[in-house]
């Protein structure tokens, strides 16, 4: 059936009435098999694929009342770091909580049409209410690096981030106060980092206690664009690469940023290549190399 195929293969009880069926066709469906029951009231075309995301929408369908993807879900729905899809996600209203088996069933008292959207045809919150939900179940370094995919990607903004937590963010709620966080070190921030490595580079500079740099900042001698590197202290001529394995190798790579490197060293700018081993290790000669720089052209840290 066609409402099926746009469900992911699911399809409830309530559904099948409003298009004309009754329960005893239902039924008689079930017991065929069919229709295999996923929970009370939800059913799964038989043919049809068992996918995580088919699994996800029954237990949505199932909650009472409105139920939503949330939290690692939610964040996979939307593709950040931090989502998953070995577990099953949702969050329901308090008062109408759906105790289901196989999942993780959040409750919450605040479910405005305000933090609801729809992705691949899946209940979901949204990227805000996503993000302030995920700091309850994930590090803050993962929240840090699904910011900064949503702010990267325009699905969301700081201001509408800002708020959300003047509307939800009271003290002792889950994920308030690590989104708050990152929120307010953001405001320090000039650009915007472009993948979760870049995002990795910023949490070791910022541990290490250095300030933090211009992310893909455009580097220009007079009116002449040069290059647009990764991360920059532009008050030390210095650029930052994070050179990953995927985009350096080969020999085109190879050529273009040998280019890259000889334009930006004959303006007078040093570069420091940083790869995730350097980040896994804690990066000491990086931060060693940085500061040396930094030195050099006397800038002290804040």
């Amino acid at each position: 059936m066609s409402l099926a195929a746009a469900q992911h293969g699911i399809v409830t009880m309530q559904q099948a009435l409003s298009l004309g069926f009754t329960r005893k066709v239902v039924g008689h469906r079930v017991s065929s098999r069919r229709w295999e029951p996923v929970h009370p009231g939800v059913y799964r075309v038989a043919g049809s694929p068992q996918t995580w995301r088919g699994d996800l929408l029954a237990a949505c369908l199932a909650a009472p009342g409105p139920g939503t993807a949330s939290h690692r879900s939610a964040a996979q729905l939307w593709g950040l770091p931090g989502g998953s899809e070995r577990v099953i996600e949702i969050t329901c209203r308090r008062w109408r909580r759906a105790r289901l088996p196989r999942l993780v069933v959040h409750e919450s008292g605040v479910l405005d049409d305000a933090d609801l959207a729809v992705r691949d045809g899946i209940p979901c919150m949204t990227v805000e209410r996503t993000l302030l939900s995920l700091g309850a179940v994930r590090p803050s370094a993962v929240v840090e690096m699904a910011l900064d995919a949503a702010l990267q990607r325009k699905l969301t903004s700081i201001e509408q981030l800002q708020r959300l937590l003047k509307r939800l963010g009271r003290p002792g709620r889950d994920g308030a106060g690590v989104l708050r966080r990152l929120v307010e070190l953001h405001a320090g921030q000039s650009g915007l980092t472009e993948s979760a490595m870049e995002t990795r580079l910023k949490q070791l500079l910022r541990k290490r206690g250095l300030p933090p740099p211009e992310f893909q900042y455009e580097v220009r001698f007079g009116n002449r664009f040069v290059a647009r590197v990764d991360a920059a202290y532009p008050e030390c001529r210095l650029a930052i690469e994070y050179d990953s394995y995927e985009h350096h190798t080969g020999r085109a790579a190879l050529v273009r940023d040998s280019r890259r490197r000889n334009a930006l060293t004959g303006i007078g700018w040093s570069v420091i290549s940083v790869t995730a081993a350097d980040i896994a290790n804690g990066g000491n000669h990086v931060i060693a190399m940085i500061r040396a720089t930094r030195d050099r052209f006397g800038v002290t840290e804040p």
